[in-house]
């Protein structure tokens, strides 16, 4: 069975390099579902450690329906990736009806080539994850990450069973809250590769009594489907207040 790493980090790619560790999906922000890492950690990723890596593409947090301007960003990181050698991404993009974008998610793929393409979470929002294996399988993914539209994969199992017996050619990966103690399920019903983050809580230098006096965590910011732009009329504003005195 393959084993991928979810890790949000050089330090967490580290560590499960030396765990032993298949694959790792290398990604930030684990507390939105993960966002594309920066420039430097997957270079440093690359040049330092020797496992293969997919990189997450997902310029925000929030839904999947993402704007012209997103996806161009979209594209030029996975140009980023090829170039410092990595050996796929992962990605996706819906419609605003959660169904798959195949004209976009299409382009990812034939930009990506010849790295890997899996296809992310974005499918536990489907709203029929079975028929849209073949519809992944006919765009060229490889592999599609998925907790079979449950919270934890444990749970989604009976779904993820039939994505595996209707794929032919994709591997179906199971993903999210994955350990030691389920992974004989995941084995024993046929699946040939998990994800999971294995994370734990590191203490920060910080003293703690700065600690507790600010949070910069803002929840409504956090909302499920919603995204956050600057508002051009609200800074337009700002300038104007300036400009008057």
């Amino acid at each position: 069975m393959l084993i991928e790493v979810c890790a949000n980090s050089h330090e967490s790619a580290k560590n499960a390099a030396l765990a032993g560790a298949d694959r790792i999906e290398l990604c930030s922000e684990l507390g939105v579902g993960g966002v594309t890492p920066s420039y430097g950690v997957v270079k440093r990723v690359m040049n330092e450690l020797n496992i293969t890596t997919h990189v997450l593409i997902r310029p925000r947090s929030g839904n999947f329906v993402f704007s012209d301007e997103e996806f161009k960003c979209m594209e030029e990181d996975i140009k980023l990736c090829k170039s410092l050698g990595c050996q796929g991404v992962v990605s996706g993009v819906l419609n605003k009806d959660n169904t798959i974008d195949q004209e976009r998610t299409k382009k990812l793929i034939d930009l990506a080539f010849p790295m890997s393409f899996t296809f992310h979470r974005a499918i536990d929002l489907v709203p029929d994850p079975i028929r849209s294996i073949t519809v992944l399988e006919n765009l060229g993914v490889h592999c599609v990450l998925s907790s079979g539209q449950h919270a934890k994969a444990e749970d989604g199992l009976l779904i993820l069973e039939q994505m595996r017996k209707a794929a032919n050619k994709i591997t179906i990966m199971p993903g999210s809250g994955i350990n030691s103690n389920n992974i004989s399920s995941f084995e024993n019903s046929g699946f040939k590769a998990v994800h999971f983050s294995a994370i734990r809580a590191v203490e920060t230098n910080v003293e703690s009594s700065l600690k507790a006096s600010l949070s910069f965590i803002t929840l409504k910011l956090l909302e499920k489907n919603t995204s956050w732009v600057s508002n051009k009329i609200a800074i337009e504003s700002v300038i104007a207040q300036l400009k008057n005195r």
